[in-house]
């Protein structure tokens, strides 16, 4: 469903990550939306005041501009105010993660963003909200078990220096680095099982589909012929087993043993390109 966005009073958050990796296409974004409306542009330094930021909006329509990172968190956080239903959300991608904005049909260039801002329409869109009331936009994966444990290099960019220099000053030691196991997990369907714990996949899929349903998809693990993918439409979805990690929108979630996610049918709008 498509409906014009009405508001021409913008709260513009614009995201710190965004403002650090690409300040210039920030700037024209930020430029465009204060020619075209009435536009309060904040700068939130961290997680608490970007949702203060969106709570504090009134009667402005919200803008974000940053990447998959930041639309993700805006809608977390406007869902968990149950504040999604009567709010029109719109998005400049801004950053090196676009790739759910881009899916839900948001242009990735800064002026042709923040002019659908603008001049286009509010669409509205399913959402898979799990019982923990996290929320996915796009699609979600459950990939083979790997024998390692994730790797808290990422966010600690010194750790990595340290390693390194250790690295070059200890001779280095082969070392056998463990294949992915398959997943053993008991997937339901609408409370139907589609697989088993007895069954070794190599990985599920859900994607969104229309009118309040996801397609999933099992992937049993093949031995000898390619097995077949096991597929079923359905409102909710439930995985349970060992501990697994899944990865949704832009992060990997987990471990858990249990997850259970629902389709809120129609649950946000955002602001995308009007149809000519």
């Amino acid at each position: 469903m498509v409906t014009s966005a009405t508001s021409d009073q913008l709260l513009v958050v614009i995201d710190p990550v965004a403002r650090r990796t690409d300040g210039e296409s920030v700037r024209i974004a930020k430029d465009v939306l204060s020619a075209g409306a009435r536009a309060k542009v904040c700068l939130p330094e961290g997680p608490e005041e970007f949702a203060r930021a969106l709570a504090r909006r009134g009667s402005r329509r919200p803008v974000v501009i940053g990447d998959d990172r930041a639309l993700v968190r805006a809608v977390s956080v406007l869902h968990r105010r149950r504040e999604l239903a009567g709010c029109a959300l719109s998005v400049v991608p801004v950053g090196s993660l676009l790739s759910v904005a881009r899916s839900l049909g948001v242009p990735t260039g800064a002026v042709a963003a923040a002019r659908a801002v603008l001049d286009g329409s509010e669409r509205r869109l399913d959402l898979l909200v799990d019982d923990s009331d996290g929320v996915v936009l796009g699609a979600l994966r459950i990939p083979s078990v790997n024998g390692q444990a994730p790797s808290v290099e990422a966010g600690r960019p010194w750790l990595r220096t340290a390693q390194s220099l250790v690295r070059t000053l200890v001779p280095a030691r082969e070392a056998a680095i463990p294949a992915p196991r398959p997943a053993r997990l008991r997937v339901e369907v609408d409370g139907v099982t589609l697989v088993d714990l007895d069954q070794p996949l190599e990985a599920v899929s859900v994607t969104p589909g229309d009118s309040g349903v996801v397609e999933v998809e099992v992937r049993p693990l093949s031995v000898g012929a390619e097995a077949s993918p096991l597929r079923a439409q359905g409102r909710c979805v439930s995985v349970s087993g060992a501990d697994f990690r899944y990865r949704a929108d832009a992060g990997v979630w987990g471990p858990v043993r249990r997850r259970t996610w629902t389709v809120w049918e129609g649950a946000w709008g955002l602001t995308v390109p009007g149809s000519s």
